[in-house]
């Protein structure tokens, strides 16, 4: 495994981390499967409150209790349950964000979160304010460092501009190139990390059968898929190719893959024993569709 620091902090993050939301239910099985990430050099672990409920932080932090001050958790903050535990709001004010550190903190069952994130953002919020809120929890040692998870390019450039966040988490892959244009290299002159989600593109970079996906056509997305496979070669799988495409730029710290059995797992860790990605391939991929742009919240 190869590890990546994360932006102004301190954090050595492994380029593919586990992502947690898809977790089974069954804890003997999500214990199983997080020791084996663990085994394989998996250092980062992200997770956030709203995750089933809760029932994910509480699911991780039984399975990392015996390694805790060997691994990177991160979980996210801002949607606020409503009582019928169905739905919920959205409240990035301090108030909310200080009482919901300490029920994430209860869940993971440890004393302090590496990495705690904003689970979206507006333009509209009280955006000092949520960062007041989180530069007191690293006063107080709750918090090692900070960032948000967000696609906005409007929101992504004020913390930017406000704040000390370490990290952003946003959308990234080949069938959704929008971060280059205006976030990535912001991110990158500025120090601030990157963590992708949606590497795989819901599965339609990993084998799932060519789809519509964002604005792109059916076929256009079989298009890329067949580029993909050339680019692939027999050596290794489409998946292990897109991710390696999104750990190519140099604004990226980690690929957060969402992990459920082991078989996706190891074709991760399996990465690092392919070969890697040449610069005339990542022409070849990036040369196959025109990327997206963001039209919104610019």
């Amino acid at each position: 495994m190869n590890y990546r620091k994360l932006g102004n902090s301190e954090l050595e993050v492994s380029e593919v981390s586990f992502g947690c939301m898809s977790l089974h239910k069954d804890i003997k099985t999500v214990n199983k499967l997080i020791h084996e990430a663990y085994d394989y050099g998996i250092n980062y672990f992200d997770t956030a409150d709203i995750y089933q409920s809760g029932h994910n932080e509480m699911m991780l932090g039984k399975a990392v209790k015996n390694f805790r001050d060997k691994i990177i958790i991160g979980t996210k903050v801002g949607n606020q349950p409503r009582i019928d535990g169905n739905s919920w709001d959205w409240n990035p004010k301090k108030d909310y964000i200080l009482k919901a550190v300490d029920d994430s903190l209860r869940r993971l069952k440890t004393d302090y979160i590496d990495l705690y994130q904003l689970h979206g953002g507006t333009i509209d919020d009280p955006i000092d304010e949520t960062i007041d809120a989180f530069e007191t929890l690293i006063k107080e040692g709750k918090i090692r460092y900070y960032g948000i998870s967000s696609i906005r390019p409007n929101v992504i450039k004020e913390y930017v501009r406000r704040s000390n966040i370490s990290s952003v988490m946003m959308q990234y892959s080949l069938l959704d190139r929008r971060p280059e244009e205006s976030c990535l290299g912001l991110l990158q002159k500025n120090n601030i990390g990157v963590l992708t989600r949606g590497s795989i593109a819901k599965g339609l970079l990993a084998g799932k059968p060519p789809a519509d996906y964002l604005n792109y056509t059916t076929s256009e997305v079989k298009k890329v898929i067949e580029k993909l496979k050339n680019v692939s070669g027999v050596d290794k799988s489409i998946g292990q190719t897109a991710i390696q495409f999104v750990l190519k730029h140099p604004s990226i710290t980690s690929s957060v893959v969402g992990l459920r059995i082991k078989e996706q797992l190891l074709e991760c860790i399996q990465i690092f024993k392919t070969r890697s990605l040449s610069d005339l391939e990542l022409r070849l991929l990036k040369s196959t569709v025109e990327p997206l742009i963001y039209k919104k919240h610019r």
